[in-house]
């Protein structure tokens, strides 16, 4: 049998495991219940794909993030790894197609979102289904002490019990102690192994500025910190905005959000990964599973509501190990409008009724019916036609969410379907007299079978492909044959969907936990004030607030951060003295330089005292320090 290392060398080409990683998978390979936190960019796949490859079986793996599970499932199948995905949005027909593949052991990888664990359908695959590792991912989601709690997650280990002896590896990037806990009390682990690699990042400089001209400010961050960046904004409207602005100032720059298509996303998320573009400005639908690791620059161009969520996002700088840049921008006012706010986060019982009421009447649902049944929504129209704030209609249907009343979800993807409504001979005689429809009639038998029989997926791609025409002409063709009567047409959906998770009730017979809205709450105002001690704090090294909220003790200051700087900044003046400065400016050039070339030309002043002066100048921006280290004159 293969060992780990040979596993990782065989499949992933890697010669060596990333700290923590080959204990994990040891871990797990010794049937130990284990809970890794490993931050953004740690390689947290690798540990539960090891493992699962050296045992026969196949892997379970429960995820929210449908295209995190696209994404890891097309990675597996390029290494010859069977592996597939059951998401929101799937045709009946299709899941039991695939549970049945699954469990005669076709894979090695499956994929699921946590609210599929809770069918019942799938729960009558599972006994029988050879499962050897339950991996769990972004596991925080579990805690409603968490910052992003998801109520299904909950129900996870009940599955447990269609898997005797077989161990549970739960994973996330970030996770308090008593997150973590709660993590392993959810899951019934027992006696769990737990790994956690150290939240300190050494290569990441944390920087907060307060700014009155924050578009004037990101300019001048972007002059001075070459390579990739992100722009993390609240709203969709100001990463348009912002994208604009950079690209009117010569910067290239693209802008993503939810509420773009999904060619639309992945185009300019390509454009990025590939360097083409050298901005994204995004909210916080953008991240999850982007795997660039030369990113130099993160900026929030506003401040998040909880520290976890701006640890990951600020982490996607710099996973390539070379010197990268997190910046925070804040303007006192939006700070108090974030405190005040909290109030219409958390809405009163009947706020919450009312909205479940427009809801039910928007989407014209009766009572006793709409049980798993999605419905597009647009949220933005919900609340102008029923004249709703949408901070409180957003929140109290994240609170229908967390009850477990409904599910709602950015984009759920359902590829077209097509199934020809008539005859063989119907159609050949309709060819016969309209020609044009003959090449698009025929690819569609060839290319796709059993169409004459059931509705099946197509992909207007691959169509378009195929026969060498532009997508738009694929579409209108297919809508032209399915108003003829020819072929049955659903063209696919990308929009946002909503989902009755139980029958649909009348307003005042909601089961609604006010206790536990009430606890959410002050969980949510502890994680605020946390946010705010961050952005507030001018004295404790940035690092260490950081890693000390997610329980780590002892860690040293990082000297990098700008309150670190600051701290040395005042003595620095009166100690360097003009003299050092004036010989270090002199051996610096135009052309940046190694440090240890720049030293070795000043071997007689103390190297401690030249750092020292070196920081000043760079400060005072009379010199310059590029992405890799090397040091130049302004």
């Amino acid at each position: 049998m293969l060992n780990p290392s040979d596993i990782l060398k065989k499949f992933w080409g890697y010669e060596q495991f990333r700290p923590l990683q080959e204990d994990i998978i040891q871990s797990i390979i010794n049937g130990k219940d284990t809970l890794a936190l490993l931050p953004t960019g740690g390689g947290k796949s690798i540990c539960f794909q090891v493992p699962a490859l050296m045992k026969p079986g196949l892997c379970l793996v429960v995820t929210p993030l449908i295209a995190l599970m696209k994404d890891q499932v097309a990675n597996l199948q390029k290494r010859n790894i069977p592996a597939a995905a059951i998401y929101a949005g799937m045709y009946y027909q299709d899941v039991e197609r695939l549970l049945e593949d699954a469990r005669r052991g076709k894979y090695k990888f499956l994929y699921v979102s946590p609210e599929r664990l809770q069918s019942k359908r799938f729960l009558e695959y599972c006994d029988g289904m050879p499962v050897n590792l339950l991996a769990i991912d972004e596991a925080h989601c579990i805690s409603q002490w968490g910052y992003d709690f998801r109520p299904a997650y909950l129900d996870i280990a009940a599955i447990r019990g269609y898997f005797p002896g077989v161990p549970v590896l739960a994973l996330t990037a970030s996770a308090t102690p008593e997150v973590q806990q709660d993590i392993c009390e959810k899951l019934l682990m027992k006696r769990a192994a737990i790994f956690t690699k150290s939240f300190a990042r050494s290569n990441l400089s944390y920087s907060v500025i307060e700014e009155d001209n924050k578009p004037e400010k990101l300019k001048h961050i972007l002059q001075r910190v070459p390579g990739s960046a992100i722009v993390y904004c609240r709203n969709r409207k100001r990463t348009r905005e912002i994208a604009d602005m950079l690209e009117q100032e010569g910067i290239s720059a693209t802008y993503y959000h939810a509420g773009l298509t999904g060619d639309e996303r992945t185009a300019r998320q390509e454009l990025w990964i590939n360097s083409r573009i050298r901005v994204i400005a995004c909210t916080n639908a953008f991240g999850m599973g982007i795997d660039k690791p030369d990113v130099r620059l993160v900026v929030h161009y506003d401040a998040t509501d909880a520290l976890e969520a701006y640890y990951q996002e600020a982490g996607r700088a710099g996973r390539d190990e070379k010197k990268a840049y997190a910046v925070l921008l804040y303007q006192q006012q939006e700070l108090n409008e974030m405190v005040q706010a909290m109030q219409l986060q958390f809405p009163e019982i009947p706020e919450i009724r009312e909205v479940y009421q427009s809801l039910v009447n928007y989407l014209q649902v009766a009572v006793g019916s709409a049980e798993g049944v999605y419905y597009d929504f647009d949220i933005n129209d919900f609340v102008r036609k029923f004249n709703l704030n949408i901070t409180i209609t957003y929140s109290a249907l994240r609170i229908l969410e967390q009850e477990g009343i409904l599910q709602l979800s950015e984009s759920v993807f359902m590829p077209s379907r097509v199934e020809f409504v008539i005859s063989k001979q119907t159609l050949y005689d309709f060819t016969d007299m309209q020609a044009d429809f003959e090449p698009i009639t025929q690819t569609l038998l060839r290319t796709y079978e059993g169409v004459f029989d059931t509705p099946v997926p197509v992909y207007e791609k691959q169509l378009a492909r195929i026969l060498r025409k532009p997508e738009p002409q694929i579409v209108q063709w297919l809508q032209q044959l399915h108003q003829r009567g020819i072929i049955k047409y659903n063209q696919r959906k990308e929009e946002p969907q909503l989902c009755f998770s139980q029958e649909r009730v009348s307003a005042q017979r909601l089961q609604i936990d006010a206790g536990k809205i009430k606890e959410r709450m002050q969980a949510y105002k502890a994680r605020l004030d946390a946010m705010m001690n961050y952005v507030e704090n001018r004295e404790v090294c940035r690092t260490q607030l950081l890693v000390r909220y997610f329980g780590e003790k002892n860690t040293a200051e990082c000297g990098t951060c700008d309150v670190c700087i600051e701290k040395r900044k005042k003595p620095l003046e009166a100690k360097a003295g003009a003299t050092i400065a004036s010989q270090l400016i002199a051996q610096l050039g135009n052309e940046p330089e190694e440090w240890h070339v720049v030293r070795n030309r000043l071997l007689a002043i103390e190297e401690d005292a030249l750092l020292e002066v070196m920081q000043f100048l760079i400060l005072e921006e009379k010199a310059g320090r590029d992405a890799d280290g090397k040091v130049y004159l302004r």
